[in-house]
């Protein structure tokens, strides 16, 4: 394989910890496999504001588009929470999602067997559950305009946000799930609130329309984006794939995301259109948050890092080989009973974050 351009931001809080285990995990697999990288660690979010007053510097994001692959840690927390919005750590994340036109973000909820009791529902429900979401990732309400805060005349205030899609914006992530669909059971859910909302409706309409043009194979079913929330929790199993816009789709994937017992699980891609290196713009992070209750105690969970490195190498490089040694290797480690704070179970193992990636590297090394 020729050399990968990986560019890393590790962010705030726990981001530099989980980053250092998938670095450690890059460096065994360039020793052992075909697998050739170079690396180059960058700021963002909080750790960029403290030093540069902005939480991603404009020529950190001219250099991301040279990249082949982005691999995000975590950003924000309490430090920040009096500056302003356009400056707090979460806008470099957001602005980079933005110029980099990655649209289409991919939250798998896996449940390992090894954590089937570790979820709030009957293990029953979640045991062997393996679903994708798709959420719409750069407009929506989170971009759209007009927004923000003012005064009406009588003195009182109102805020507001504008759902808004176009055609083009809705047909390409639905594209993304068709093609999802395709490689999995050929099932693709679309979500929205087409009963109240003209943008719902609006969903509905392109989606059955791009169906029936290049869809046919797929069996398409339309869904309310509030009974989705609840047949999540009755019956996540009846899911495969599910596509739905940025708001939905921020809700429902930490929604999915608590059935498999922890957010320190789950990884994510997020992806664009292909560059002039002739890969897909993308970028890779874990669910989980920045976690600065925790930071630098040696507590957080490395998985859903290692499982977002496991994407990069999957959807970006097409490497399915050492992504499913990666799978396979965090499977054995949690058979083994090996855990983390947020995963602990009586009678399991207690490892720090350190000693979870060695395990995981240990796994690998007898199958390389």
């Amino acid at each position: 394989m020729s050399e990968k351009k990986i560019l890393l931001l590790p962010g705030d809080g726990i981001g530099p910890e989980v980053m250092n285990q998938v670095e450690k995990l890059m460096n065994f697999l360039a020793d052992r496999s075909s697998f050739s990288y170079s690396t180059e660690t960058k700021l963002v979010g909080g750790a960029s504001y403290d030093k540069h007053g902005t939480p991603l510097q404009d020529e950190v994001l001219t250099d991301a588009f040279n990249y082949d692959a982005i691999l995000f840690g975590a950003v924000g927390g309490p430090k920040w929470d009096g500056v302003e919005r356009t400056l707090r750590p979460e806008a470099g994340l957001l602005r980079l999602r933005k110029e980099l036109d990655l649209y289409a973000n991919l939250r798998p909820a896996v449940v390992f067997d090894a954590l089937s009791e570790a979820s709030t529902l009957n293990s029953e429900l979640v045991l062997g559950l393996d679903l994708m979401i798709v959420r719409e990732l750069t407009a929506g309400c989170y971009f759209g305009q007009p927004r923000g805060i003012e005064e009406l005349p009588d003195g009182t205030r109102r805020g507001f946000d504008t759902e808004v899609y176009t055609q083009p914006e809705i047909e390409r992530v639905t594209r993304v799930a068709f093609e999802l669909a395709r490689k999995r059971k050929n099932l693709l859910h679309s979500v929205e609130k087409s009963n109240v909302m003209e943008s719902g409706i609006f969903w509905r309409e392109i989606v059955t329309k791009l169906h029936e043009s290049e869809g046919k194979n797929i069996s398409l079913e339309h869904m309310y984006a509030d009974n989705c929330a609840m047949q999540l929790v009755r019956n996540p199993k009846q899911f495969d794939v599910i596509v739905t816009n940025n708001l939905f789709g921020d809700l429902l994937s930490d929604c999915a995301a608590m059935l498999t017992g922890s957010l320190g699980m789950l990884p994510s891609a997020s992806l664009g259109e292909n560059n002039s290196n002739g890969f897909r713009r993308a970028l890779y992070e874990p669910v989980h948050g920045s976690a600065p209750d925790i930071a630098g105690k040696g507590l957080a969970n490395p998985i859903a890092m290692i499982l977002s490195f496991s994407m990069m190498l999957r959807y970006s490089f097409g490497d399915k080989k050492n992504s499913s040694l990666i799978e396979n290797a965090v499977q054995n480690v949690l058979k083994n009973d090996f855990r983390t704070k947020d995963i602990m179970q009586n009678g399991k193992v207690l490892l720090s974050t350190d000693d979870l990636g060695d395990s995981i590297i240990d796994e690998l090394d007898k199958h390389t």
